[in-house]
């Protein structure tokens, strides 16, 4: 089964104390639907200008995502800066360039309109409730978001969070939704406001997964000697989770926790290039033979 990934592609200038990367292809749905495509054929929706570098192009049709839904308009691609500390857990955005991102609207082709498996990636959680209203009985819906939403957006996403099976956030944003400093608590609090399954990100501690009927899960983080770039790696994990339960027989709750590791195993790779230039190179043997490993640190 195909994966529909709806969200930002963007151009991403990175810097680090040791270095500079500027214009890398980034985005929300960019880093997950490379993700994804490891295991499922992809559908891109998104926008970029007439300034988006066809090598970018030429890498999403190398990975076999279809870029029927990939709106190119006149104007410039949405670009972000940023600049990371010697600890990575700490971000600084320089700049936030829109361009034609300002007045994006998500319109699905006809051929996608059926897509099973459906990632709301990071956008305005109005435009992911958009897409829902053109998706014709998906097996299952995820929608992921951030900060900013709950600022300037929240009473959109409390009607989305009634319409998705499962809500993706990271520890601070579950705090900040909830006003629970108690992962626990705010778990209970999320489930209330509608999706089934809930999972926080907390990023080299790995993610909680939640299951309404109380199914708890924490899947780790793979174990990295060295950090180059974290950038995309959230959007890198959910991307690779999608694209694993769309190839997995049986139910949901039967593939997801798997599915967990297998982000979690696409994310690492993420981490250790610029982008998503090590990401767009790696095997699927190689992350089958990360999961094995993955899998025997967490055995006992």
């Amino acid at each position: 089964m195909s994966v529909l990934i709806v969200g930002s592609t963007a151009l991403d200038s990175i810097k680090t104390p040791k270095a500079e990367n500027p214009r890398l292809l980034g985005g929300s749905a960019s880093h997950a639907a490379i993700a994804a495509s490891f295991f499922a054929p992809v559908n891109l929706v998104g926008v970029v200008g007439e300034d988006f570098p066809k090598r970018y192009l030429k890498l999403f049709q190398k990975h076999k995502v279809d870029l029927t839904g990939l709106q190119i308009a006149p104007g410039k691609t949405f670009h972000w800066s940023g600049e990371y500390e010697v600890n990575m857990n700490n971000r600084r955005t320089l700049a936030t360039e829109l361009g034609v991102f300002e007045t994006f609207t998500p319109h699905l082709p006809a051929a996608y309109q059926t897509t099973p498996f459906v990632l709301l990636a990071n956008i305005a959680p109005a435009l992911q409730g958009h897409v829902l209203d053109q998706i014709r009985k998906p097996k299952f819906v995820v929608a992921d978001t951030m900060d900013l939403w709950l600022n300037i957006a929240l009473p959109d996403l409390l009607k989305l969070l009634k319409r998705v099976d499962g809500f993706v956030l990271n520890d601070s944003e579950a705090r900040q939704l909830t006003k629970e400093d108690n992962v626990m608590a705010a778990l209970k609090k999320i489930h209330r406001l509608g999706p089934k399954y809930v999972i926080i990100k907390k990023g080299e501690h790995g993610a909680i997964l939640s299951q309404s009927n109380g199914g708890m899960f924490v899947a780790p983080a793979f174990p990295l000697h060295r950090v180059v770039d974290p950038t995309g790696a959230g959007d890198s994990f959910v991307g690779g989770m999608m694209g694993y339960l769309s190839t997995a027989s049986g139910k949901v709750d039967d593939n997801l926790r798997k599915a967990m590791i297998y982000g979690s195993v696409v994310a690492s790779f993420c981490c250790e290039g610029f982008g998503l230039k090590f990401t767009s190179r790696i095997t699927r043997a190689a992350i089958d033979a990360r999961f094995k490993e993955l899998a025997a640190l967490t055995r006992f």
